[in-house]
C-alpha cells in the first residue's frame, strides 16, 4: 500500500489487453540492508563478548571471595597472637614464633588471590567504558532509527522481507533514475571532488572538498553543507601523500583515495590525521594508463554502496575493461572482483547502487546511463537512462547511500541528483 512506501511509477495496457506497470518499492528493501545494520551486528557482537567476559569475572570473584572468607579466620586468630604479643611488651618464644609462621604460611596462598582482585578491577574499569561507549553507540542509532521497539521492528522487517522476496520473483532488474540537477555552489577548477561520509548518522552533516585532479594534499573540511555554500567554518587537512583522479571518498571518518604515481590504495583517518592503511591493487593501470574518457589520472575510483567498498578500475590483463572490485575497507583486500566486460576508456564516468554499476557514455553534454553491471548475478544489460549533464564536464560522479543521492563536480559547480530506484513488474513472463 502507498503508506508502505510502495509507488505507481507508470501504467498501461498493451494492445492484447495485458496491464504493463512500473512500481516503484520502498528503498530500503531493495537490495541489501542498511550499513547501520551491519554496524548494529558489531555492537551485538561486543555486547557478547562483554557478557562472556562478566560471566567469568563474576564466576572467578565468586570462587576467591570463598577463599577469603575462609582465610578469615586464619587472619583474625593471626591477628589476636598479634595483639596479645604486643600489649603484654614481651617477646615471643620459640614455639610461639613458630606458630606464627605457621599461620603466615597458611595465609601465603591469599596473595594471587589479591593480585587477581586488583587484575579483575582494571578489568571492570576497562568493560565500564565499553558499556559506555556502546550505550552512547547505541543512542545515536536509535535517534537515528527512531524510537521503535525493536521487537516490533523486527517483526516488521521480517513480514516485509517475505513479501518483497515473493514480490522479487516477479520482478525485473532494477533500475535507477535520476532526477533534474540541484547545483549547490560554483567554486575550484573544473576538476575536484566534494562528497559527505556514506556512514555517519544524519545528524553529522559535514561536507568534505577537494579541488584538482593530481598532486593535491589538501583537503578542506567544512561542518555543515550550509557552511560550505557560504566557504566559511572549515578545518585543513594535509594528506602525507598527494592524490590522483577524482574518485575519492569518505566512508566512517576516513578518506579511501588513489595516491599519485601508483596503483595504491590509501586510507586517512581525518580524527588522528593519519594513514591507517594502505595496499595496491595488483595489476590496476595508474597514471592515465586506463582513465575515463575525460583523462584526469581517472584510473581508480573508490565508491560506497549499500553493500559497502568498492574499486573501480581496469587491467592490462582484462584488455583494459572496467574491473568491479569490493574491498575490506579495514584492510583495502579485495574479496572479490567482476570484469564487466565494459571499455573504461569508453565511459564518462561511473557509480554504485546496490551492488550494481551504473557507467555513462560520456562526461559530456548529451550523456546517458548507457550500462548496468550486476554483481549479485554477474551480467549486465545496455540501458537508456537520461542524466542532464547541466555545465557540460562531469569529472566526478559519486553515490551517497545514507543521502540516496549522486554528488557530482560539473565543470567548476558542485552539483547534486536525486535518485530513484524501481524494479519493472513483471506480467505472464513478460516486462
Amino acid at each position: 500500500s502507498p503508506d508502505e512506501g510502495w509507488q505507481v511509477y507508470t501504467s498501461a495496457q498493451a494492445p492484447d489487453g495485458k496491464c504493463l506497470c512500473t512500481a516503484v518499492i520502498p528503498v530500503q528493501g531493495t537490495c541489501s540492508r542498511d550499513l547501520r545494520t551491519h554496524q548494529l551486528r558489531r555492537l551485538v557482537e561486543k555486547v557478547q563478548n562483554i557478557s562472556q567476559s562478566m560471566e567469568v569475572l563474576d564466576l572467578r570473584t565468586f570462587r576467591d571471595l570463598q577463599y577469603v572468607r575462609n582465610t578469615e579466620s586464619l587472619m583474625r586468630g593471626l591477628d589476636s597472637r598479634l595483639k596479645v604479643a604486643a600489649e603484654s611488651q614481651r617477646s615471643l618464644n620459640a614455639k610461639s614464633f613458630q606458630e606464627l609462621k605457621e599461620k603466615m604460611a597458611e595465609l601465603l596462598p591469599l596473595l594471587p588471590v589479591l593480585e587477581q582482585y586488583k587484575a579483575d578491577t582494571r578489568l571492570i574499569v576497562h568493560l565500564k567504558e565499553e558499556v559506555r561507549n556502546l550505550s552512547g553507540s547505541l543512542l545515536a542509532i536509535q535517534e537515528e532509527m527512531g524510537a521503535y521497539d525493536y521487537e516490533e521492528l523486527q517483526q516488521r522487517v521480517l513480514t516485509l522481507e517475505a513479501r518483497l522476496h515473493a514480490c522479487m520473483q516477479k520482478l525485473g532488474r532494477m533500475r535507477a533514475k535520476t532526477g533534474n540537477p540541484i547545483t549547490i555552489r560554483a567554486s575550484g577548477s573544473r576538476f575536484g571532488s566534494w562528497m559527505t561520509d556514506t556512514m555517519t548518522p544524519s545528524a553529522d552533516s559535514r561536507v568534505w572538498y577537494m579541488d584538482g585532479y593530481y598532486k593535491g594534499r589538501r583537503v578542506l573540511e567544512f561542518r555543515t553543507l550550509n557552511d560550505f555554500v557560504t566557504g566559511q567554518n572549515f578545518v585543513q587537512h594535509l594528506l602525507p601523500h598527494p592524490w590522483a583522479g577524482t574518485g575519492h571518498v569518505v566512508f566512517n571518518g576516513s578518506l579511501y583515495y588513489n595516491k599519485y604515481q601508483s596503483n595504491i590504495a590509501v586510507k586517512y583517518h581525518f580524527r588522528s590525521r593519519s594513514v591507517l592503511v594502505q595496499r595496491s591493487l595488483a595489476g590496476a593501470g595508474y597514471n592515465n594508463t586506463f582513465p575515463y574518457s575525460w583523462g584526469g589520472f581517472s584510473d581508480i575510483d573508490f565508491m560506497v554502496d549499500e553493500n559497502g567498498l568498492w574499486a573501480v578500475y581496469t587491467t592490462n590483463q582484462n584488455a583494459g575493461n572496467i574491473v568491479v572490485s569490493r574491498l575490506d575497507p579495514q584492510t583495502l583486500e579485495v574479496l572479490r572482483s567482476w570484469d564487466t566486460g565494459y571499455p573504461k576508456r569508453s565511459a564518462g564516468e561511473s557509480f554504485m547502487i546496490c551492488g550494481t554499476l551504473y557507467v555513462t557514455n560520456s562526461h559530456l553534454a548529451g550523456a546517458k546511463i548507457y550500462f548496468a553491471y550486476y554483481t549479485n548475478t554477474s551480467s549486465y544489460e545496455y540501458t537508456d537512462i537520461p542524466f542532464h549533464n547541466q555545465y557540460s564536464h562531469i569529472s566526478m560522479l559519486d553515490y551517497n547511500p545514507r543521502e540516496r543521492v549522486l554528488y557530482t563536480w560539473n565543470n567548476g559547480h558542485q552539483v547534486i541528483y536525486n535518485v530513484t530506484l524501481f524494479h519493472v513488474i513483471k506480467t505472464s513472463g513478460e516486462l
